[in-house]
């Protein structure tokens, strides 16, 4: 397929615009004023998001306040009008400005069930998939894994379980080893934790561990299994749950940039201690671009990946948005944002995997926090 960023309207710039993301957003815009500030064709930013962040709109050159519950807000003022959907709001205006790639963050779904409308407009679409079906199997972790199966990917065993019951017979059938759950469906390790199941007595974790050291996510099973079992919020809100063989080996989370299912340029890059290491790590790409292909991912996606004991990487999942890493990239001699941007927008040639590997300076990084001021306090 072709790509869209075509300007049938010469005397109006193009336009970039990153919808609501979950966390790189701002990092990304960044990169886009960087990549517009060294570019020969002129081309607009804009940024939207259901509230207000301005430490987020700093970075792009026209903002707005995407539809929620029963008011429209722009950057200038805010109606009462009633809400129309996100996808139709952003697609008006998009037209308005010569928009010709939209990357929607976090509501891929609600927009990718109009894609025909954003083609008909010229603009590019990027949802991390072309179809509501892969989105979905992509966000259903266990029929993610089933859709892995059936294309010979390694990946995480997991076995599904809706009540009390069938955990307990999972428990049963595979507790002989180390174990962990996780929601079929959730984000940032909501839910996530590692079970006690497989150790000796001696080893296994202490009742108050999980209660004050937070970020191990290690949890004793039978506490565990009573709090599920006895969980007001999960009888009247179902979770569907994965018990899982935890995976002892080096994770990996790997920034893609790719069309239509094939991967156009990526990074690589696994934790020790507080430093990220980034580079291109092939062992891992090897299960990666066939996993890219098989769910015909489309834009700038994250897939996390983990090693078993015998040091063979297992994908865990595909995020269909850029992850909240995306930004370390640009440290590495491409920049993510920049290489699919400047492609997409008509600035440059499509990326070429072999190329940008050969680019690729590996080195290490530590994530430092800041803060940024958003407005004065009054006096």
């Amino acid at each position: 397929m072709d790509n869209l960023a075509d300007n049938s309207n010469p005397s109006t710039p193009v336009a970039a615009w990153l919808a609501e993301g979950q966390s790189s957003q701002r990092d990304m815009l960044e990169s886009l004023q960087a990549l517009k500030s060294k570019s020969t064709t002129p081309f607009q930013v804009i940024a939207s998001h259901r509230h207000d962040r301005p430490e987020i709109f700093e970075f792009a050159d026209m903002v707005y306040r995407e539809p929620s519950n029963s008011t429209v807000d722009t950057e200038t003022h805010t109606t009462s009008e009633p809400a129309i959907p996100r996808w139709q709001f952003v697609l008006e205006h998009a037209q308005k400005h010569n928009v010709k790639v939209l990357l929607t963050g976090r509501n891929g779904i609600d927009y990718e069930a109009h894609r025909e409308k954003f083609d008909a407009a010229g603009i590019r679409l990027l949802t991390g998939a072309t179809s509501v079906a892969a989105l979905e199997s992509i966000d259903d972790k266990f029929a993610f894994m089933q859709h892995c199966h059936t294309h010979n990917i390694p990946v995480a065993d997991a076995w599904r379980f809706d009540n009390a019951v069938e955990l307990e017979a999972l428990l049963a059938e595979h507790g002989d080893q180390p174990l962990c759950v996780k929601p079929v469906v959730g984000i940032f390790a909501q839910g996530f934790w590692r079970l006690d199941t497989g150790k000796a007595d001696s080893t296994a974790y202490d009742s108050f561990e999980h209660l004050y050291f937070t970020e191990g996510k290690k949890i004793n099973t039978a506490q565990f299994v009573n709090a599920y079992t006895n969980s007001q919020m999960v009888r009247e809100r179902p979770i569907p749950m994965l018990l899982m063989p935890y995976l002892s080996g080096q994770e990996y989370s790997i920034d893609v940039v790719c069309e239509y299912g094939e991967v156009l340029a990526a990074v690589t890059r696994h934790k020790t201690g507080k430093i990220q290491h980034i580079g291109y790590e092939q062992s891992v790409m090897d299960v990666v671009i066939p996993l890219i292909r098989a769910f015909g991912c489309d834009g700038i996606v994250s897939v996390q990946t983990k090693a078993d004991s015998s040091g063979q990487h297992r994908v865990l999942e595909i995020n269909s948005r850029p992850s909240g890493g995306i930004g370390y990239t640009s440290h590495s001699g491409i920049d993510l944002t920049q290489v699919g941007f400047s492609y997409w927008l008509g600035l440059s040639e499509r990326p070429n995997l072999e190329e940008n590997v050969q680019r690729i300076e590996p080195c290490q990084i530590r994530s430092v926090m800041m803060s940024v001021k958003i407005e004065k306090d009054a006096e």
